[in-house]
């Protein structure tokens, strides 16, 4: 079944779920690693164009999951406790801000010299933005504070999945491990 059920996950939903997941990891990683490299560092290039193709690749398949979630709404949440409800739907709202969001902020400081962002050396999006060191400053912001926040989310995102699966014992994990 691609698409979601009442009942189920689709394909398309657990597929970009898990994708999206490893791409945050691998760029929160790549992005914490490049921080420490210098100008001259041989890896420095490459890395930062390994992290803008990702990054890039994870903003199209944030779009594509968002969109598909409002065109084929998510199987209903299985019984939460009082606190669980509001704490789920805030986290999930805030992750797909973070995936919306800090995708546009690193665009914005990759193209602040008024320079096109490649893309795997594939194509190139044009800067949309005159050169603004206050418009990349606040980019820099976003991009660096955002990616703190969404690993948090992350992290609590992951381990509320896990409580269910170990200590609760309900199906929450396995909905979208397997889509039952």
């Amino acid at each position: 079944m691609l698409g979601n059920t009442p009942l189920r996950y689709g394909f398309r939903t657990r597929l970009l779920h898990w994708l999206i997941a490893l791409l945050i990891l691998v760029l929160i990683g790549l992005g914490w690693w490049m921080v420490g490299l210098s100008y001259y560092d041989t890896w420095y290039h490459d890395a930062t164009s390994l992290h803008e193709g990702l990054g890039v690749v994870a903003w199209v398949l944030a779009i594509v999951l968002v969109a598909g979630n409002l065109l084929n709404k998510p199987p209903k949440s299985l019984p939460l406790s009082w606190w669980e409800k509001p704490a789920a739907w805030a986290a999930h709202k805030l992750l797909y801000v973070a995936i919306l969001a800090l995708p546009v902020a690193g665009y914005l400081i990759s193209t602040a010299d008024g320079n096109p962002l490649s893309v795997f050396g594939l194509f190139e999006i044009e800067a949309i933005w005159a050169k603004d060191k206050s418009v990349r400053d606040a980019a820099i912001f976003v991009h660096t504070y955002g990616g703190y926040g969404m690993l948090g989310l992350v992290a609590m995102h992951g381990g509320a999945a896990l409580k269910h699966h170990v200590i609760n014992k309900d199906r929450t994990l396995l909905r979208m491990i397997r889509g039952r």
